[in-house]
């Protein structure tokens, strides 16, 4: 009995030792919860351009972005916005989060690692105040500490009076403390004029105020204050009706929070800071110099030049407005990816254009801008089937299918058909139609992959897309199509692109250098040299924009310009080897301009600017990579001169790839001149003469005829020769369609169509054995309603002979939904 009784008392001596361990470790250098004023401060962080010149000091608190204001003068929607986003229960807990110390407990007793879980606004306020340097560990001790505190303030402070402190001392972004500064700094009001959707933003930002700053990233900011607004309705603070029409309301951001050069290069420069404090890779209480990659004087050209070109479309008494408001820019160097100067727009302190807004890193639609990427996949030499830069494509009016079944028929920008081009006038000349059938060549999905290699990360899942995606249908940012055609410059080499160079202290000790990913060789150098010659070819694209235009300078420069449907966005980027500029003009809030295109908009601007910088450098064209030759060819065909080809010359192609076959467009024929039939043995020989006559496609012969070309077809032909003088020009073979539900079915037609020679009648169409048409004349098109399966087409008619032929067969698949 004495054993049992001596037993129960070191066990319970030992649980006593252990407990008072416990509480000993816990509570052990415990900071005074009385002394968290002194935890307010933070020191100034300076951000320079890469030469030292000050653009912008980040002031500590004790500056002006610190300001203490009474809970009464903090508007309801602000207290009610937080305690539905950190801590709905907060008015009945006791200041800590039980479930989530009990959480961790387990954890910890299983030996795995302590997360932080949902915190109490009481725990965030000491955490945030007192515990400052355990923020980052993760761990059971943090936890009780942090619980302890909790509930020690608790006792002290009312609940009104912790609230008031979560509410002046938490940071919101933009280097401001306490939601007085962070309205003035994001509204520029005192926050007892906010109203519910600027509060419902303010209370989504703690929780990740770099990812959700409505400055940088307005949609994701957007997003944040739709899920507030949320919780706010779940919580009952709010009506439906209050959270829709908050939902809707515009917000009108402060256009000047600090004095600042580069305004919008800053900001990013910010976020990125911020994000290497959450890291825990720089220190909070270290002054710091952040430099930058930014060459303010060249930033201080781009501004002038964007102001000055601007001010020329200010509507003139008596003519009609072209509506050209704001502009946006990029500099870069290709090889290292830094950026040299970036305007977000024409002026960050006008909320009449929302020029706080960063339209340098915003996504809009790029229009004929993404063009390079789509000739660069054909121009792959290890692709089956690839083009070169001499390869022959018809300009002529083309009706694609999209995957949802509709018809698409691109047109070019003049509102013609050039007939046949090479592949080069087609890229050179921003040509539509062309460009629409190298994204068919190309895919979708592979497209999307290539524009993910080059860092554009917007575009989606490819079913999202159709072919407009070659007209620039979807949408990306100027700082990301930028760093994109940085590669061509840069011999088929993405570097991405950057904003830091290194953060020092004052005393000039690097504490972070920025790291770099490793450069990826995208594309085959020669690619992109050939698309580098195609787009710097002021010859090429004389069709587009005749010759000597805006797009030429003094240097070897690739250059290419985008406008979206209606006006929308205009576009220009070009390059030499050393640097590249990249421009955007139009309006933030998606007004159309008027009858402003990339040559009359963005390519000025573009002009100037890297005319401004290249200015007393010499000329520097882009090295030419080993395994390129230059071939002559004739020039419709693409293929080797015969003595018919009447017009030639040189081309470049990656070897391999260069024509080892005879043109076979131009055709020399011997007429009779009395009957312009084919001459035979019969024809006097005084009545033979030779003219040259065009073989083309027969896609391309309502072209021909209508510009006065003699065609091959055109001639009379033997029997024999009239049978390829039917094809069926759609649907396009072994394409896939896919039936959708979210559209009505009788909508969902296919066009079937097919053309015919000289002489041909009666032309029917057939599918699947049935016949689906029947014609007398020209156009031969009739629609079909899709119908899952596998299915056949082709078209039949009469020649001059009175005899049947059939076109080829042409074999499609339509899915189910």
């Amino acid at each position: 009995m004495k054993t049992h009784r001596k037993f129960y008392l070191i066990s319970l001596l030992v649980c006593l030792l252990g407990l008072a361990g416990m509480f000993i470790y816990i509570i052990y250098d415990l900071p005074d919860v009385d002394t968290f004023p002194a935890h307010l401060q933070l020191p100034s962080i300076r951000v320079t351009d890469r030469n030292g010149n000050l653009l912008y000091e980040i002031l500590p608190e004790e500056g002006g972005r610190h300001t203490v204001v009474p809970l009464d003068e903090i508007p309801e929607c602000m207290k009610q916005a937080t305690l539905a986003v950190e801590d709905r229960n907060f008015y009945q807990n006791p200041g800590v989060d039980f479930e989530g110390i009990a959480r961790a407990l387990w954890i910890n007793l299983r030996g795995g690692e302590t997360i932080a879980g949902g915190s109490t606004i009481t725990q965030q306020v000491v955490r945030n105040l007192l515990l400052d340097s355990e923020r980052t560990e993760r761990s059971l001790r943090r936890k009780l500490r942090e619980a302890v505190l909790a509930w020690q303030i608790s006792r002290r402070l009312s609940k009104d009076e912790i609230l008031a402190l979560y509410l002046n001392q938490t940071y919101y972004g933009g280097l401001s403390y306490g939601v007085e500064s962070a309205s003035q700094t994001y509204f520029g009001k005192p926050a007892r004029d906010l109203l519910l959707p600027e509060c419902a933003l303010l209370a989504g930002l703690p929780q990740a105020p770099g990812l959700y700053d409505p400055l940088t990233n307005p949609d994701k900011a957007r997003e944040r204050q739709k899920t507030v607004l949320g919780l706010m309705e779940k919580e009952g603070f709010i009506s439906p009706e209050e959270r829709r029409t908050a939902e809707l309301t515009p917000l009108i951001y402060n256009p000047s929070p600090y004095p600042i050069q580069a305004p919008h290069f800053v900001w990013l420069v910010k976020n990125q800071l911020e994000a290497l404090y959450a890291e825990g890779r720089l220190d909070r209480t270290q002054s710091l110099v952040a430099r930058t990659t930014l060459d303010l004087n060249a930033q201080h050209l781009a501004e002038e030049v964007i102001a000055r070109r601007l001010k020329a479309f200010e509507p003139q008494e008596g003519k009609l407005s072209r509506n050209v408001n704001n502009a946006a820019l990029v500099v870069l160097d290709p090889a290292s990816g830094e950026v040299l100067a970036l305007v977000g727009s024409a002026n960050y302190f006008d909320a009449s254009i929302q020029g706080a807004i960063n339209m340098a890193v915003s996504r809009r639609q790029p229009g004929s801008a993404f063009k390079p990427f789509l000739y660069a996949q054909m121009l792959d030499p290890n692709r089956s089937g690839a083009w070169t830069a001499a390869t022959m494509l018809l300009d002529v009016r083309t009706t694609f299918i999209t995957h949802e079944g509709k018809p698409y028929t691109p047109k070019n920008y003049d509102g013609r058909e050039h007939g046949p081009v090479s592949v080069r006038q087609a890229l050179a000349s921003s040509l539509n139609i062309p460009a629409v059938l190298t994204l068919e060549k190309a895919g979708i999905p592979e497209t999307i992959h290539l524009a993910r290699q080059l860092g554009i990360t917007s575009l989606g899942d490819p079913n999202e897309y159709d072919l407009s995606l070659a007209l620039g249908g979807g949408q990306m940012s100027l700082l990301q199509l930028s760093a994109a055609y940085a590669a061509f410059a840069n011999s088929g080499i993405y570097s991405g692109y950057s904003l830091l160079l290194d953060i020092r202290t004052p005393e000039g000790k690097v504490v972070y250098t920025e790291p770099k990913d490793p450069p990826v060789q995208v594309f085959d150098p020669r690619v992109a040299w050939l698309i580098n010659d195609i787009l710097s070819d002021d010859r090429a694209r004389y069709i587009g924009f005749g010759q000597n235009s805006t797009l030429k300078i003094e240097h070897t420069a690739a250059v290419k310009t985008g406008t979206t449907t209606n006006f929308h966005d205009n576009w220009t980027i070009g390059y030499t080897p050393d640097l590249l500029v990249g421009v955007w003009v139009g309006n933030s809030n998606y007004q159309a301009m008027r009858d402003v295109n990339g040559l009359t908009g963005a390519a000025p601007i573009w002009q100037d600017v890297i005319r401004g910088l290249l200015r007393g450098r010499p000329d520097k064209p882009f090295p030419r990579p080993e395994g390129l030759i230059r071939v002559e060819v004739c020039d419709i065909s693409g293929l080797l001169p015969t003595p018919a080809c009447e017009h030639t010359r040189y081309e470049w192609f990656i070897i391999g790839t260069e024509p080892t076959e005879a043109d076979t467009i131009y055709r020399q024929v011997w007429l009779d001149a009395l009957t312009g039939a084919p001459a035979d043995e019969s024809t006097p020989p005084q009545r033979r003469v030779q003219r040259t006559v065009f073989d083309l496609p027969i896609e391309a012969h309502a072209w021909a005829r209508a510009h006065g070309l003699p065609l091959f077809a055109d001639l009379p032909q033997p029997p024999a020769a009239t049978q390829s003088a039917l094809a069926l020009i759609a649907p396009r073979p072994n394409t896939t369609y896919h039936l959708s539900n979210s559209f009505d079915p009788a909508a969902q037609q296919l066009l079937v169509e097919a053309v015919a020679g000289q002489g041909i009648t009666q032309v029917t169409l057939w599918v699947d054995g049935r016949q689906l048409a029947a014609f007398e004349a020209a156009p031969y098109q009739a629609w079909w309603p899709l119908t899952a399966g596998e299915h056949r087409f082709w078209a039949q008619a009469y020649n001059t002979e009175g005899e049947l032929i059939t076109s080829e067969v042409v074999s499609i698949t339509v899915l189910a939904p």
